[in-house]
């Protein structure tokens, strides 16, 4: 089978490797789709421990497909489902997995980030993924492609989940790529009164109005003075961070309502993770700061449900589709933010 696999710091090739084999607590998935993650990127310019010559890494993260293969000691799944895939498994043993947080385990692993990954052909779920839920099935009228970005809008619901969206909530998001417009299709879908965004390139901001015509769209100029017009000079409720810019953490505060949420969605180059933050506006405006990482598996199997049912259209962002002979390309433009979500499928 063909697959796309890290062998280093700016080191990724197209490898020919032998189909799979499952034992008879395993199931095996015939990749459908699979999509190009911030993540995958850092991983390719930065290197990654899991991955070197000896020992190369199949990326990605972000998978749908049908099951093809089941092991005779497992249960429920038959051939023929459409599936998509959670990511992340956890030991089952520790604190947090057994408290339903697989994801914050301390010896987590992830398809494409230490267990071979789904821009490949077929991919191996493990009994371990298997039994604690990691497969969802999906229904027929949805995409393989939207199905695969059921991921990333996952780690969008984590956030949203943990940080508190209420009906009526004046909303901020910064940065208007996929996971900002994820963040404000989903806080429409929660009832809030005003979704705004703001972003440095107005350009981005146009496109994501098109998906959601009642955003409101701010530019830079004058942002405090903007959003405070919006708000019968209020602040917002909820202020979210979807763009690793350290700045705008740093501004964020000037925005904020009394008993307002900041949720810092996302993590800072290493070089910039250090910021400088006002207290006293945390400590007098009774603010509450929020940080969330990847995903539950109860809560990729809501965001499954949610983007099944259609309020989640996530189709707009997908921006083109690739072979992975062409995933050259797919990896280039996602490297330069051209468009918004790059998707390699896989034929029959």
């Amino acid at each position: 089978m063909k697959a796309i696999q890290l062998l280093g710091k700016e080191k990724i090739q197209l490898s020919e490797l032998a189909k799979p084999e499952i034992s008879e607590k395993e199931v095996l998935i015939k990749v459908k789709a699979a999509s190009i993650c911030g993540t995958d990127v850092r991983m390719y310019k930065n290197g990654y421990p899991t991955a070197s010559e000896e020992t190369p890494l199949t990326l990605g993260h972000e998978i749908s497909g049908d099951i093809v293969e089941v092991g005779s000691s497992v249960d429920f799944y038959k051939e023929g489902m459409r599936v998509a895939i959670a990511p992340n498994m956890g030991c089952g043993i520790c604190d947090q997995c057994v408290s339903g947080n697989t994801h914050l385990c301390e010896t987590y692993e992830a398809f494409g980030i230490n267990l071979p990954g789904g821009f490949a052909e077929y991919l191996v779920i493990p009994e371990k993924a298997v039994r604690q839920g990691n497969i969802s099935l999906i229904p027929d009228e949805l995409s393989y492609e939207e199905a695969a970005l059921i991921e990333p809008f996952s780690c969008v619901f984590n956030g949203q989940e943990i940080a508190g969206n209420n009906p009526g909530d004046n909303v901020l998001i910064i940065g208007s790529g996929p996971i900002g417009i994820m963040h404000a299709m989903l806080a429409r879908a929660r009832g809030a009164g005003k979704v705004m965004m703001n972003d440095l390139s107005e350009a981005r901001l146009a496109d994501a109005k098109k998906m959601i015509p009642d955003l409101i769209p701010l530019t830079s100029e004058n942002l405090q003075e903007k959003i405070f017009a919006e708000t019968n000079n209020q602040g917002v409720d909820l202020c979210i961070i979807a763009a690793p810019a350290p700045q705008a953490q740093e501004a964020s505060f000037n925005y904020m309502a009394m008993n307002g949420r900041c949720l810092f969605f996302g993590g800072l180059p290493k070089e910039k993770e250090e910021v400088k933050l006002n207290t006293n506006i945390l400590h007098y405006k009774q603010l509450r700061v929020f940080g969330c990482t990847r995903a539950s598996l109860m809560g990729y199997r809501t965001s499954a449900q949610l983007v099944s049912s259609g309020r989640i259209p996530l189709k707009e962002l997908i921006t083109k589709r690739y072979p992975i002979d062409q995933f050259d390309e797919a990896l280039e433009n996602a490297k330069k933010a051209i468009g918004l979500k790059n998707v390699i499928v896989f034929k029959e």
